[in-house]
């Protein structure tokens, strides 16, 4: 589990191959940035723009993941050099700063607008209906592993385009200052809304099942 609150922006360094033919995924090396890597040990699990990777080798100041053909194709920003938002998996003492975040995304949105507005900037995304079913006034979502409260929601023909306000920290701090229109992310739904709709959508006729 993690919190959606990103430690470190670090850097994919290099991809490799892991075999020769369509269905083979990679492996990436990531340079940590400022994730002291110290605590990290081999098996533990790394949130890299919001997919949870597991540590396969580490230095000082780099650690290697593999990545499916499956996890590559569904998801964005894991397959290329440049930028990444990290964060370790949270410990049982840690505080939950953001929200409780799986570190499995649930889909592709695109940006459709990215500008300053103030001192903040505004960033609408376009996601699918299957997507937008989840997303609440106020309720939380996580974008490129980056724990965020939405403050609209608009259901349209095309899909659900929901908006948020990021403070110049948030900015400053993650890859979200890259965002453009037309860019593709990584969306993580609300783990609660799952459970919400799994509830309202059984009819608690199964046996054995609690009324």
């Amino acid at each position: 589990m993690f919190t959606g609150i990103v430690a470190a922006v670090g850097r994919i360094e290099s991809v490799r191959p892991l075999g020769g033919d369509a269905d083979a995924g990679v492996r990436l090396t990531v340079g940590a940035g400022a994730l002291g890597l110290d605590d990290v040990q081999l098996g533990d699990s790394i949130a890299i723009q919001g997919a949870c990777m597991t540590v396969i080798e580490k230095t000082a100041t780099t650690f290697d993941v593999d990545v499916s053909r499956e996890s590559l194709n569904r998801t964005v920003g894991l397959g290329e050099l440049g930028d990444v938002n990290l964060e370790k998996a949270l410990r049982a003492h840690d505080r939950l700063g953001g929200h409780i975040v799986s570190g499995h995304v649930d889909g592709l949105g695109t940006v459709t607008r990215f500008a300053p507005v103030g001192e903040s900037h505004e960033l609408r995304i376009l996601a699918s209906r299957d997507i937008g079913r989840y997303l609440a006034y106020k309720g939380s979502v996580t974008v490129n592993g980056v724990s965020l409260t939405v403050n609209s929601v608009d259901d349209r023909a095309d899909g659900c385009e929901f908006s948020i306000n990021l403070i110049p920290h948030t900015v400053e701090v993650t890859t979200l200052k890259h965002l453009a229109a037309g860019k593709q992310v990584n969306l993580e739904i609300d783990l609660i809304a799952r459970y919400v709709e799994r509830m309202l959508s059984t009819s608690g006729d199964t046996p054995g099942t609690p009324r």
